[in-house]
């Protein structure tokens, strides 16, 4: 399982360039085609032309990070089953080209989310940060979900309505957009509006019922990803609990052994994210690695900062409450068992620093701080693998 060093990139529109990486010392790309809309099924010659300017670098598109699922594949309503076959021809054409490994989630509407995406740190960086008070905030007071107080304790409640009564409109307003405008690789933006429409369409699916749709997803690409020779690697939730009242099942050991049980192929593996998996206590990261390592296909590794009930930040890769020379040993030691030789690994996120701090970049993609994040992962590994 040795892991190949790599960088997501969000294409030619992406401030980070393909030589800016390629400084960096990464080999590997993670990269998709951001500009195909939800569902619709990728045309090969669209993934040819991004596969070529890649290579035109002397790297290499490892990973597909993501195909997104679409919403009625995940509440399987209207027409999903046309989305389904498009899944399937946009796997079968990543197959054809080579692509060996394509990451993808099941979260419902909201990917991954953060409540600020400027935290300023005590050195003046900025990094992401996810808040519960400020979720609360939101749920009770912006969105206005039914009957959303019983999703919180009594003292989130109150602390929540003392924040929103000395809140400007200013800061409403940015609550409001780094919540729905979504952030890097996010599969939608949402007015108030129609976010209050999914999550009614959401409040008769129960987690159960999600688990079931996505088994029946899975069934029906898995096939797809063996001829082909792909991996395919689920994202775990961000964070890994429920959030407005929305169904997660991707947060825990329980969830990914009921996934795996199910379907046994090892094309159905993991994308090992430390830091969604991180970020709640209840999670050990060592016994998921030992449990599931031949099914971890990806990973992505990066440390949280936990804080009041479920809050956290993004820490610098070596510090924070996510324990990465261990994770870093875990991975090392299940080298002897993992099915794969190699397996690409990405710095995920990165604090916003130095130059960086006066450029326009994607939140949580900065240059230098996945650099440095880059950098003190590789440090670490070679220290471990020749102590």
């Amino acid at each position: 399982m040795n892991i190949i060093e790599s960088f997501r990139w969000y294409g030619p529109k992406d401030s980070v360039s393909l030589d800016d990486i390629k400084q960096a010392g990464a080999k590997g790309i993670v990269s998709a085609l951001h500009d195909i809309q939800n569902g619709e099924s990728w045309p090969l010659e669209n993934i040819l032309l991004h596969k070529n300017q890649i290579e035109a670098k002397n790297l290499e598109w490892l990973v597909v990070e993501s195909v997104p699922v679409h919403e009625n594949i995940k509440m399987q309503i209207g027409n999903y089953e046309h989305y389904i076959n498009n899944y399937k021809l946009t796997l079968e054409n990543l197959g054809k080209i080579g692509i060996s490994t394509v990451c993808f989630n099941f979260m419902p509407v909201l990917d991954w989310t953060r409540t600020d995406i400027n935290y300023t740190l005590e050195d003046g960086s900025k990094a992401l940060r996810f808040d519960i008070i400020d979720i609360a905030v939101f749920d009770q007071y912006i969105l206005k979900r039914y009957k959303s107080t019983i999703s919180y304790s009594d003292s989130i409640n109150k602390l929540a309505e003392d924040r929103f009564s000395r809140m400007s409109a200013k800061s409403i307003d940015e609550l409001k957009n780094v919540i729905l405008a979504g952030l890097p690789g996010s599969e939608e933006t949402y007015s108030i509006e129609t976010f209050r429409t999914m999550i009614d369409a959401y409040s008769l699916i129960s987690h159960e019922q999600l688990r079931s749709n996505l088994i029946h997803f899975l069934s029906e690409i898995i096939p797809v990803a063996e001829k082909f020779s792909i991996k395919l690697a689920i994202h775990p939730d961000d964070p890994p609990f429920d959030i407005f009242g929305l169904p997660r099942i991707v947060s825990t050991k329980k969830d990914l052994e009921f996934i795996y049980e199910r379907l046994p192929s090892n094309s159905n593996g993991l994308c090992f994210c430390s830091g969604s998996l991180g970020a709640t206590k209840k999670n050990d990261l060592i016994d998921i690695i030992n449990t599931f390592s031949t099914r971890i296909h990806f990973f992505h590794l990066r440390s949280v900062k936990h804080g009041y009930e479920g809050s956290f930040y993004e820490a610098n890769h070596l510090e924070g409450d996510t324990n990465l020379v261990a994770i870093m040993k875990a991975i090392i030691d299940n080298e002897g068992y993992a099915s794969d030789a190699k397996i690409p690994m990405r710095p995920d996120h990165g604090h916003q620093m130095l130059d960086d701090l006066n450029k326009d970049q994607n939140p949580g993609y900065s240059a230098i701080g996945r650099l440095k994040g880059l950098a003190e992962l590789r440090g670490l590994e070679i220290g471990l693998r020749y102590r």
